[in-house]
């Protein structure tokens, strides 16, 4: 099925690892925690540079005359829709899931592409204190809309974390750095909007088309069980129309400088490059391996577990303990437990005495593992016999439809503002409402007001409920602007 994935061009694999050393996490979760700061605003312009060398030596389908670009949005976008068409016929004639061969696959994906999800719109985060000139409207526009006009129900980054949480996704798994290096050129970004304003009107150009893995990933998910709002939400508001798209494409023009047109458009296509490094969408869906995924769940576990088990149960002449000891001995602990019975491969779940320790009443390892981890054993398990099933382990079809039912009464219960997510809601709120008040209060007018709402609105801040507040004030004195 994987075979149907375009792959990564093998003249990038080079490129694209001179990105991917050890430094990338640990700027990604620098930029993370001190924008706005002017340390960390050199640090990623640095690391910037770097990464705009090597998008200068990628191809770019942007034309090279900018009067184009009007023609070249409508015509990509005519492409996407036909090869969406095409796939779709596909599948109605009976072709598999393109991207997504089992749930498991669904979920290892959205926790892959979490880094960059985490610190949706932030590339634009650095205009806001540009709030007074209309040329920046438009992006301005853009990064509200993100924070979800700072309503928690529509906010891009309250909305994947609620995502991860409600598939037992929320405690994450190891990623490479590689996972890490478009959050860090877009929080760099935020950190150097000044300096690098072509390239963010460029990038942004490039984030805010439609692509066609876009559409199909919205298809599957649905498909799975997996509530795709999050990705729809993306569909519609990218649209060439009226959406993001439309005013990512208006700002090119209207940022341009009069006397340096030539220089000034170079620059808009190398940053609209910068969209093809690091772990991207097709990239992370095509690395997954569930025999890999597997191993590596139970070798991390087995850290934990090599000195809680009795005695008295052996596998092949060894204790489970002894098994254990070495995380490397895991493959060759699942090949005895599948020759002895304990797992009955690409079967019913519940037929292996394995599972029936997992999941189940009175099962000894309860609570062992997470919701994704558990999915990860059921696919492998399951195998042949689940044969595409979207439902989750041990789940019937009715307890699929009330699963859904929930998703949907609790999304519903978001939007009308009747619940709020945990993690937006901390112990001593009110107290730090009323520093958040205070702050705004002894504001010298309304520039400084807007400057004090903008330090809260960053990309680490935006989602917490002072930063849902300073963005629905943000917006409001915009609009009075």
């Amino acid at each position: 099925m994987m075979s149907a994935l375009p792959m990564y061009r093998a003249e990038q694999d080079g490129m694209k690892a001179a990105l991917e050393d050890a430094r990338v996490r640990n700027l990604y979760e620098e930029l993370y925690r001190s924008i706005p700061d002017t340390r960390a605003g050199e640090t990623g312009r640095a690391y910037l540079d770097e990464c705009l060398e090597q998008a200068g030596g990628l191809p770019c389908d942007l034309p090279e005359d900018w009067d184009r670009l009007e023609e070249w949005m409508a015509q990509r976008h005519e492409a996407v829709g036909r090869q969406y068409l095409d796939y779709l016929a596909e599948r109605e004639a009976g072709a598999p899931r393109r991207y997504f061969g089992s749930r498991s696959h669904a979920l290892y994906f959205l926790q892959g592409v979490a880094p960059t999800k985490f610190v949706d719109g932030s590339w634009l985060y650095g205009l806001l204190p540009q709030w007074r000139d209309d040329r920046y409207r438009n992006l301005i526009r853009i990064y509200l809309e993100e924070l979800g006009e700072g309503r928690v129900e529509d906010n891009h980054v309250s909305m994947y974390r609620k995502l991860l949480a409600t598939n037992g996704c929320e405690h994450g798994m190891p990623l490479s750095d590689g996972h890490y290096v478009q959050g860090a050129i877009q929080l760099s970004l935020a950190g150097n909007a000044a300096h690098y304003l072509p390239e963010v009107v460029g990038f942004n150009l490039g984030y805010e088309q439609l692509p066609l893995h876009l559409l199909i990933t919205t298809h599957e998910l649905k498909e799975l069980g997996i509530d795709p709002y999050y990705f729809q939400v993306h569909v519609t508001v990218d649209n060439a129309g009226t959406g993001h798209a439309r005013k990512a494409l208006e700002s090119v023009r209207a940022l341009c400088p009069a006397d340096d047109e030539r220089n000034y458009y170079s620059r808009v296509r190398r940053g609209y490059c910068l969209n093809e490094l690091g772990a991207g969408t097709v990239s992370v869906i095509a690395s997954f391996d569930l025999q890999a995924e597997v191993t590596r769940v139970l070798a991390e576990k087995s850290v934990h577990g090599r000195h809680m088990h009795s005695n008295y149960c052996k596998v092949a002449g060894r204790t489970v303990n002894d098994w254990l000891m070495r995380p490397g001995d895991v493959p060759a602990f699942l090949r005895e437990l599948e020759r002895h019975g304990w797992i009955k491969r690409h079967c019913d779940p519940l037929q292996s005495r394995f599972w029936r320790l997992i999941e189940g009443e009175c099962a000894d390892m309860f609570g062992v593992f997470s919701g994704y981890e558990k999915q990860v054993i059921y696919d492998w398990i399951s195998g042949d016999w689940q044969a595409g099933s979207p439902t989750g382990p041990g789940a019937t079809p009715q307890e699929e439809r009330d699963r859904r039912r929930t998703a949907l009464l609790a999304r519903r219960a978001l939007r009308t503002g009747q619940a709020v997510l945990p993690s937006e809601s901390p112990g001593d709120f009110g107290a730090e409402m009323r520093r958040f008040e205070d702050e705004i209060m002894q504001a010298g007018g309304r520039h400084e007001v807007m400057d004090r709402l903008t330090g809260m609105m960053s990309p680490a801040g935006h989602h917490t409920p002072i930063g849902l507040m300073a963005t629905r004030m943000f917006g409001r004195m915009l609009d009075l602007a």
